[in-house]
């Protein structure tokens, strides 16, 4: 579960296109029973070949109450509420491949050096129940709670601050002939919902 402060990409997206839509926060035991009840296809296989389940998720039931599409993962999402909901494009035609890609950097390399410095803090913040299934249930390693602060946390810090330097270096060109500050210079697309997300 993200904490109510962090917003991800998918709730960018359905308030950029105006959606109506209710977000249900779920603890992290329970996310694998709350998307097999409702029919959520899984992200993955874990290498045992059990299915894994993750957030996000979204219930669609703008086109159909009685027959509501089920769907996972951030990127299978994005795509799904472009193609039906086409008014206010996140997706420019012809740059699917880059934004995917801009996204995948943003996801598993910009944000990387966040991850040691928001997981112990984040767990401390986690109902006891999720702590506890996060040290024995998931697989997800916990730092221990000492990795708080010190030069471990220094070290985390300036490998932060060369990402935010690199990505603000690529948006800068975007401002040197006046065409915009988002990822496709002017328009905002799904791009820059994924570096919102992460601030």
């Amino acid at each position: 579960m993200l904490p109510p402060s962090i917003a991800a990409p998918e709730e960018f997206i359905l308030n950029y296109k105006r959606l109506p839509h209710r977000t249900v926060w779920i603890e992290l035991d329970q996310v694998e029973s709350t998307l097999r009840a409702i029919g959520a296809p899984p992200v993955a296989q874990r290498q045992d070949g059990r299915p894994l389940y993750t957030l996000p998720a979204i219930v669609d039931t703008l086109r159909s109450k009685s027959s509501p599409v089920v769907v996972s993962n951030a990127n299978i999402i994005a795509e799904y509420l472009e193609t039906t909901y086409p008014a206010r494009p996140i997706l420019p035609e012809g740059s699917r491949a880059l934004q995917f890609l801009f996204v995948h950097y943003i996801q598993e390399i910009f944000a990387k050096p966040l991850l040691p410095i928001l997981i112990p803090l984040t767990h401390q913040r986690l109902p006891e129940h999720s702590q506890v299934y996060l040290r024995v249930g998931s697989a997800v390693s916990m730092p221990p709670a000492s990795a708080i602060g010190g030069a471990h946390n220094e070290q985390a810090w300036v490998a932060v601050k060369e990402q935010f330097t690199f990505l603000a270096s690529l948006l800068d060109k975007n401002t040197s002939d006046s065409s915009g500050v988002v990822a496709m210079g002017r328009d905002v697309t799904y791009a820059d919902f994924a570096i919102c997300s992460v601030l």
